[in-house]
């Protein structure tokens, strides 16, 4: 591969890099809009006509409330906040949820009173502003993210490239390591706009114990839409 060829496609794929992850980054730090109470609602009415939009609705703010659980429950006893890296609220590894338009599940060793404030507090925090507990670092969204941006770029190389097997392993390389770069801030936008809404239409039914198929702890956190 000529130095010629290694260049251009750096320069390329760096330059792209700099204004998707600029777009990213304010995206993901200053919200396009504040939600409204009402909004999901409002919409329903308007859209009833339009088969499974109240469940797509339920699962993002379920989603949203999964989220939200997990940082709270990320928390010590105390209240007082872990140290994490660039500021941002720690996160307990050992903790997992799957959402469902039903409610969502949360796996890993965790007190049933603890989840229940946790759940609690959760959904006060979102409806009361904190928007940002929404968004996750774990979400299966910001893996999805990356997938498509690998795709993407990876495809995008290998018709600048030349056809040569070295130059398309690089051109591979370049693309992986632009995605994994920018997924994080990407996926945490998807999350923010797409995959999430703030829960202001749910009420919490119950919290069931349950074990997944491993015999692990896990709870189901049961919820119902409410008008908001």
């Amino acid at each position: 591969m000529s130095d010629a060829t290694f260049t251009a496609s750096s320069h390329l794929l760096g330059r792209n890099n700099d204004w998707l992850s600029c777009l990213t980054s304010v995206l993901s730090q200053a919200p396009i809009y504040s939600p409204t109470a009402s909004q999901d609602a409002e919409l329903l009415k308007q859209l009833s006509f339009v088969p499974g939009l109240k469940e797509i609705l339920l699962l993002r703010q379920v989603h949203a409330l999964e989220h939200a659980t997990v940082w709270v429950l990320s928390r010590p006893a105390d209240g007082a906040p872990r140290s994490s890296q660039r500021g941002r609220p720690a996160d307990n590894g050992q903790l997992g949820g799957m959402s469902t338009d039903k409610g969502f599940y949360l796996y890993g060793q965790v007190n049933l009173p603890d989840l229940h404030r946790g759940v609690r507090v959760a959904l006060q925090r979102l409806t009361s502003g904190e928007w940002d507990l929404a968004v996750h670092p774990r979400c299966g969204t910001n893996f999805s993210v990356a997938l498509a941006l690998t795709a993407g770029f990876a495809l995008s190389t290998s018709l600048l490239l030349p056809r040569g097997p070295i130059e398309q392993l690089l051109g591979l390389g370049l693309a992986t390591t632009a995605a994994a770069y920018l997924a994080p801030d990407l996926g945490a936008v998807v999350q923010r706009y797409i995959t999430t809404a703030v829960p202001f239409n749910l009420e919490v039914d119950r919290i069931l114990p349950l074990e997944d198929p491993l015999g692990r702890s896990a709870h189901f956190i049961r919820v119902h839409w409410i008008e908001s």
